[in-house]
C-alpha cells in the first residue's frame, strides 16, 4: 500500500509516530493509501527547517524569488493532468472539476510571479526640510497553512506561493483525507529550484495542528475549513500572538427575482449546488424564489438535476462524483431523510442512489427540497453535499431579509434583469462576495476571497491584495541627510583658489 510521508527540508521524511490514517478511493470505498500522522516533534522539525531557510530566503532578491516561481508555474502547467488525477483518486471529484481546481490555483501562482509589482513601497520626499518618508513591506518569517479536503491542491496554492513570494517560509498541514496532491506540489516546487526548507508539508491530525498554532516560531496561520474549526484556529493562534486568517463555512443564497431569466437561473442553480458534489464553501445551497417564480423555477431545476450523470470521477461521462467518506455521505443523507418531518417538500431524494459495479463507493444522488422552513436543519446547517433548499419570499425585501439573517456571509448571488435592483442587492446584502447573474462569485487571483460574519475570522481575506498584506508587515522609514552644498561634507576633491 502506498504511504504518504512528510516533506521537510527539501526531502521526503518518513513518519515516526507509528500512527497512520486511511486514504480512501471514494468511488470504490477501498483504502488505497495510508498517510503518516505527525508528532509534535515532527511539526517542530518542519518549523525548524523553515526558520533556518528564512535566514536566507527572507533576504533574497525579488528577482531570485520570481525566477523560481516562474519555473514553478511552468511545471504546474505541465503536470496539470497528473495533479488532477491525484485529486480525483483521493477526493472523488470528476476530472474536469479537478482540472478546474488546478487552474484556479495557478491564478494565484501567477499573481505571485508578479510580486515585484505588489511589493512596491511608497515614498514621500521633502516632508520637511531634507526629510523623506518611505513605507515598505517586509516578510513575517515562518508562516503556516491548514487546508481542507475539498480543494486539496487549490487552497494550498492560495496560500504558500504568495507567502514565499513575499519572502516567508511555509509549513503546510493539508487534509489527511487526500494528502497526495500537497506532497506533489512540494516536490514540484523543489524541482523548480525552491531552496530546501522554504516549503514544508506535515501530515496528520489535531496533534500537528495544535503544535503549529502554539509554536513560538510560527508568525501567522492561514486556514480554510468549517466554521467551528475556523473559530478554534483563530482563538487559539491569536492567544499565542499570531496573525490569523481563518475562513469558515457557508450557506450561500441565490436570490431569484420575478424578472430573471428562469432558464439561466435554473442552469446556474444546478451547477452551483451540485457541482463538485456540493463539497465547496461557495456552493449555492439555498435558492430564494421571489414572487411567483417558485413553482416554475423548481420544475426547471428538477428537470435539469434529473439529467446529471453521477459516476466515478475518472469516467469522462461523469458530471458528479461520490462524497469524500462514507461517514460524510451518511451525514448528508440524514438531512434529506429528516427534511419532510421538519416541513420541507422533498422534490428529489438522492439518498438511495448507487452506481452499478461501485456499490461500496460513497454515493449519493441529487436532492432538491422545496418550501423549506428557515428553522429546518437542512436550511440551518452547512450540509456540504448535493442538497439544494428552495425557500419562498413574497418580495425582494423579504428575500433579502432571509439572506441577511443567516449567520454566514461567504458568497451570494442575485438573478435579475433589473440593474437598479442588482445595485441595491450589492450594497444591502451582508456577504463578502456577491454575484450578479453569476452563481459562484469566486474572485480571480488578483482580487481577494473571503466572507463576512461566521464565514471569516480575522481581518484579512485570502490571496489578492489582502493576501500580500497578510503575509507582510509594514515599516515606515524617516530619513534626513545633510546636503553636500552645506559644506559639511568633504568629498576630497582639490580646491581651486
Amino acid at each position: 500500500m502506498k504511504t504518504v510521508n512528510h516533506w521537510i527540508d527539501g526531502k521526503s521524511v518518513e513518519g515516526t509516530s507509528g500512527t497512520y490514517g486511511p486514504v480512501t478511493d471514494p468511488a470504490t470505498g477501498v483504502v488505497t493509501t495510508r498517510v503518516a500522522f505527525a508528532t509534535a516533534e515532527e511539526a517542530d522539525a518542519a518549523v525548524a527547517a523553515a526558520k533556518a531557510a528564512y535566514g536566507t530566503w527572507g533576504g533574497s532578491s525579488l528577482a531570485q524569488r520570481t525566477a523560481v516561481l516562474f519555473r514553478y508555474r511552468a511545471l504546474l502547467d505541465a503536470h496539470r493532468e497528473e495533479l488532477a488525477r491525484l485529486i480525483t483518486a483521493e477526493h472523488g471529484k470528476v476530472h474536469s472539476d479537478a482540472l478546474g481546481e488546478v487552474a484556479r490555483g495557478l491564478e494565484v501562482v501567477e499573481l505571485a510571479c508578479g510580486i515585484t509589482q505588489q511589493l512596491k513601497g511608497e515614498l514621500s520626499t521633502q516632508v520637511s526640510s531634507r526629510v523623506d518618508v518611505a513605507a515598505i513591506r517586509q516578510p513575517l518569517g515562518v508562516v503556516a497553512g491548514i487546508t481542507p479536503f475539498n480543494f486539496p491542491a487549490m487552497v494550498p496554492m492560495w496560500m504558500f506561493p504568495l507567502a514565499i513570494a513575499c519572502g516567508n517560509t511555509f509549513v503546510l498541514k493539508p487534509s489527511e483525507k487526500d494528502p497526495s496532491s500537497a506532497i506533489r506540489l512540494a516536490e514540484l516546487a523543489a524541482e523548480a529550484g525552491l531552496p530546501d526548507g522554504v516549503l514544508n508539508v506535515v501530515n496528520g491530525d489535531r496533534v500537528a495542528v495544535d503544535r503549529l498554532l502554539e509554536h513560538p516560531d510560527v508568525a501567522a496561520v492561514s486556514f480554510v475549513g468549517s466554521t467551528p474549526i475556523a473559530r478554534y484556529i483563530h482563538t487559539t493562534a491569536s492567544a499565542h500572538g499570531k496573525r490569523v486568517q481563518a475562513l469558515g463555512g457557508a450557506k450561500n443564497h441565490m436570490l431569484v427575482l420575478p424578472d430573471a431569466d428562469l432558464d439561466a437561473a435554473a442552469d446556474a442553480a444546478v451547477s452551483a449546488a451540485y457541482g463538485s458534489a456540493g463539497e465547496r464553501c461557495m456552493a449555492i445551497s439555498a435558492v430564494v424564489a421571489v414572487g411567483g417564480t417558485g413553482d416554475e423555477l423548481v420544475a426547471k431545476i428538477r428537470e435539469r438535476a434529473e439529467k446529471i450523470k453521477i459516476g466515478p470521477g475518472d469516467d469522462p461521462a461523469s458530471e458528479m462524483g461520490p462524497l469524500i467518506t462514507k461517514d460524510h455521505r451518511d451525514k448528508v443523507a440524514a438531512y434529506v431523510a429528516g427534511a419532510a418531518a421538519q416541513g420541507a417538500e422533498v422534490v428529489l431524494d438522492g439518498t438511495g442512489f448507487t452506481v452499478e459495479g461501485y456499490e461500496d463507493g460513497h454515493w449519493i444522488g441529487l436532492s432538491l427540497l422545496d418550501k423549506v422552513p428557515t428553522d429546518a436543519d437542512a436550511y440551518r446547517d452547512e450540509i456540504f453535499g448535493p442538497v439544494l433548499c428552495v425557500l419562498r419570499a413574497g418580495t425582494y425585501e423579504e428575500g433579502l431579509a432571509i439572506v441577511n439573517a443567516s449567520p454566514w456571509g461567504n458568497g451570494t448571488a442575485i438573478f435579475t434583469r433589473d440593474g437598479g435592483m442588482a445595485r441595491r442587492f450589492q450594497l444591502e446584502v451582508e456577504a463578502g462576495m456577491v454575484g450578479v447573474n453569476v452563481p459562484i462569485p469566486v474572485p480571480v487571483g488578483y482580487h481577494s476571497f473571503g466572507g463576512w460574519k461566521h464565514s471569516l475570522f480575522g481581518d484579512h481575506h485570502i490571496y489578492g491584495n489582502d493576501g500580500v498584506r497578510f503575509y507582510t508587515r509594514g515599516k515606515v522609514v524617516t530619513t534626513r541627510w545633510p546636503d553636500p552644498a552645506d559644506g559639511g561634507v568633504d568629498l576630497g576633491f582639490p580646491h581651486h583658489g
